[in-house]
């Protein structure tokens, strides 16, 4: 969203982890327009309705980078925004290190982190 009128706003989502490259989207309330990478950790209460809604809201909105982290099954997979569709990544699991596109110099080794989680 471009505007930061409260009454102009129609999509409030709270993230895991969400990181704004650009000082000027943030104000008291949070971020005005889209993060440039969300972050996701699935919990057994998410549901296939709410996955689906956030993706394509995030997608709508132009987030650069989605990254989806399911606990239970130690996997990851990262949509990266490509001519304004989401393309998926590889299914990565315990032991690949995974570097962001959108955030340089950004890995996340998910042995390590899958390890520090249980």
């Amino acid at each position: 969203m471009s505007s930061k009128e409260d009454k102009k706003i129609f999509d409030v989502v709270q993230p895991d982890i969400c990181v704004i490259c650009d000082p000027e989207k943030l104000d008291d309330k949070g971020c005005i327009g889209a993060p440039d990478l969300i972050v996701e950790i699935l919990s057994p209460g998410n549901s296939k309705t709410e996955l689906k809604h956030k993706f394509e809201l995030y997608e709508s909105n132009r987030v650069r980078e989605y990254w989806i982290i399911h606990a239970e099954t130690q996997d990851l997979l990262i949509y990266s925004l490509i001519d304004g569709s989401y393309i998926p990544s590889r299914l990565f699991t315990s032991g690949d290190v995974v570097e962001s596109r959108v955030i340089e110099g950004f890995k996340l080794d998910l042995e390590e982190f899958f390890g520090d989680i249980q």
